[in-house]
């Protein structure tokens, strides 16, 4: 792995960042943080209470201040929200801080992965398919941008996934 011991997980919602991430920091012997659930745990408030009452805008801004936290450690795992790579900062703070592996599943798989959640606020609108597609189309760039590697997770299994990420990530 390059410089430092971190392993930054990115790709949009249903992609498998904190399922594979659990894993991944098992294999590597590392701690396992998932940038949603620690905003969650400082706030003591869902992720969509969040939304509702601070506005996307305020969400991003509490989002960017824990991943600037974890970016500083070490040893980490970290599956990062899906549109942590929204900001310019929050890119260059994962570039920096460790490896960035991008999950990346096509559209259909994310669909069908994330059509009966209701924790996502940004697919709760009449058209959650069509919200999906924009986010994805928007934020694949920034994913490619700032990763390091790029997984494929569609129909595979979680070891199948854990074991490739932990063989390239040993080759860097």
């Amino acid at each position: 792995m390059k410089g430092a011991t971190n392993v930054f997980l990115v790709g949009p919602m249903g992609a498998g960042k904190s399922t594979i991430g659990r894993h991944l920091a098992r294999v590597l012997g590392q701690r396992f943080v998932d940038a949603d659930r620690e905003i969650e745990a400082r706030t003591g408030a869902s992720i969509s209470l969040i939304f509702d009452l601070e506005g996307e805008a305020g969400f991003r801004r509490r989002e960017s201040a824990v991943i600037a936290e974890l970016a500083a450690g070490e040893g980490l795992v970290v599956a990062t929200g899906g549109g942590a790579v929204l900001d310019p900062g929050n890119r260059a703070a994962l570039r920096q801080r460790g490896t960035v592996v991008y999950l990346h599943a096509p559209l259909e798989v994310l669909i069908r992965r994330t059509r009966r959640d209701r924790d996502r606020p940004l697919l709760q609108t009449a058209d959650p398919q069509a919200s999906l597609e924009r986010i994805v189309r928007d934020r694949d760039p920034l994913y490619r941008e700032v990763a390091d590697l790029v997984i494929e997770t569609d129909h595979r299994s979680v070891p199948s996934v854990v074991s490739e990420v932990a063989r390239r990530l040993s080759a860097l």
